[in-house]
């Protein structure tokens, strides 16, 4: 098992955690809105800020498994070999787009540090939380798209490519 791997897993755990939380965060706000009366502010950010870790942390880990939305239909017609080469061009495609996405992460979070960014709530936290999230996925995510490729560019012309799981 990679270092990537091991990475990915460890994030999957807190990413349950963190998605356990929000859950009870947002159960917590609408209890004291509706029995108490008391209005609430910080809950929604919180949740929101736990739910965008989750989602941009996991990503690599989804991408690991090829467990994102993919067009069977063309897979199962496709012939092995031309649905490798669709899939590689599909992960150079992703590629170039996360590495993207990922610089602009980086360059984001810069801003927001240097800035001194917060919400525009009374809670006000900052806007790093959430880019730093965003940027830590999108670089993982885009590192484990480059290791797959390169993975399957080491494959044997005989294997055919990984596909996607089963729904």
């Amino acid at each position: 098992m990679s270092l990537l791997d091991r990475l990915n897993r460890a994030i999957v755990v807190a990413a349950a955690i963190a998605t356990i939380a929000a859950a009870l965060v947002l159960t917590y706000s609408v209890a004291v809105r509706y029995f108490f009366k008391v209005p609430t502010d910080w809950q929604d950010e919180m949740a929101a800020f736990l739910l965008i870790g989750v989602t941009f942390t996991t990503s690599a880990w989804v991408q690991s498994t090829r467990g994102h939305v993919a067009i069977e239909a063309v897979s199962a017609i496709l012939p092995p070999r031309a649905n490798a080469v669709r899939l590689y061009i599909c992960d150079v495609i992703s590629l170039l787009f996360c590495g993207f996405f990922a610089w602009k992460s980086w360059t984001l979070l810069h801003e927001a540090i240097t800035e001194h960014y917060v919400t525009g709530s009374s809670w006000a936290p900052p806007l790093w939380i959430p880019y730093l999230a965003m940027m830590a996925g999108m670089t993982l995510l885009t590192l484990q798209i480059a290791l797959q490729m390169l993975r399957l560019r080491r494959m044997p012309a005989a294997q055919p490519a990984p596909q996607s799981l089963p729904h």
